[in-house]
């Protein structure tokens, strides 16, 4: 794939020479080595924040709540009132 938006990083001197420290040890380019750095941090972040994670009794009251039939509580029983009152068919 072929590398075609750019993304300009200001960095500290000191953070610079980490990177390209960093970039050497794996045969690398700093460029490639940040590119890699940052992939993986945002792939890792990512999938930790999209994920749910649960112990086994929290995933057993879940699924028992999720697949017993749906029972309107009495706030909701009262909006639709309020609407079919309000609301007229044409």
């Amino acid at each position: 794939m072929a590398a075609t938006a750019r993304f300009d990083l200001k960095l500290d001197p000191k953070e610079k020479e980490l990177f390209s420290k960093a970039a050497d040890l794996m045969g690398t380019s700093t460029a490639s080595f940040v590119r890699t750095a940052a992939i993986e941090k945002a792939r890792t972040l990512l999938e930790q924040e999209t994920r749910v994670v649960m112990s086994a009794k929290d995933f057993a009251r879940f699924a028992a709540a999720i697949n017993k039939p749906f029972a309107p509580n009495e706030a909701l029983i009262d909006a639709l009132q309020q609407v079919r009152r309000s609301v007229r068919r044409a």
